[in-house]
């Protein structure tokens, strides 16, 4: 065997063991990019941890301002909504305590009972006129 073919052999099976994980993972729901907001100073980052569980969805939510006190309860400002305009508020907040300038937690949510297409976390923040909106669309 030449040395190209064996090349071309060593590339395609490095190829492929790189995209089984990768394919696992899209056939499992693949993880789901993080979203970001900077409104008033204050900057939100919302990433899905688990929204293919069968009894509750994980969002990992970090919060960072130099403005203000992040004093918002989570539990009470949050709703997630599906592609059919179903809401589920928050099951619990696991995480820093309202205060400060930086506040780093899991907001759970019940898993919604019919598969959805996609799907948005709204959080509506004490102070400011808009609700962020973070969106996301199954795989």
């Amino acid at each position: 065997m030449n040395l190209s073919r064996r090349s071309a052999i060593a590339l395609a099976a490095t190829v492929l063991a790189l995209s089984v994980p990768a394919l696992a993972m899209a056939q499992s729901g693949g993880a789901l990019a993080a979203r970001s907001s900077d409104m008033g100073g204050v900057r939100v980052v919302v990433t899905p941890k688990d929204v293919a569980a069968k009894s509750a969805w994980e969002f990992k939510v970090v919060m960072d301002t130099h403005i203000k006190p992040l004093d918002d309860d989570l539990t009470k400002t949050a709703v997630l909504e599906d592609d059919e305009g179903r809401k589920y508020m928050p099951l619990s907040w696991q995480g820093d305590k309202p205060g400060g300038h930086h506040r780093e937690g899991v907001l759970r949510f019940s898993a919604p009972s019919e598969q959805v297409k996609s799907f948005e976390l709204q959080i509506q923040g004490s102070g400011e006129e808009s609700k962020r909106v973070f969106q996301w669309t199954m795989k």
